[in-house]
């Protein structure tokens, strides 16, 4: 599947770029998502542990026409949302 991302409208980059995150970060975790549920508007959250072993929230939405995933944002995850994030993922086991 094809994989988008935003393109910020003044530094013609990835928005993911101001958060210090690249495009292979967010295939580490689109490709083995450590959660992955509904967020606002149709989009969808995925959280897990990039093979650089930072965790990260990536912002989607499908989109079926061309069939590809379209990456909003994404952002490393720290302290409380982090710990949030490590105690669910403890209690599915």
């Amino acid at each position: 599947m094809k994989i988008r991302f935003y393109i910020d409208p003044i530094t013609k980059e990835p928005h993911i770029y101001k958060h210090n995150i690249y495009e292979n970060d967010v295939i580490d975790i689109l490709s083995h998502p450590g959660e992955d549920r509904k967020g606002k508007n149709n989009s969808r959250v995925a959280i897990g542990r990039t093979q650089t072993v930072r965790y990260i929230r990536v912002i989607y939405v499908y989109v079926s026409i061309p069939e590809s995933i379209f990456v909003i944002t994404a952002y490393e995850i720290k302290g409380k949302t982090l710990a949030a994030y490590k105690r669910r993922k403890k209690k599915r086991g």
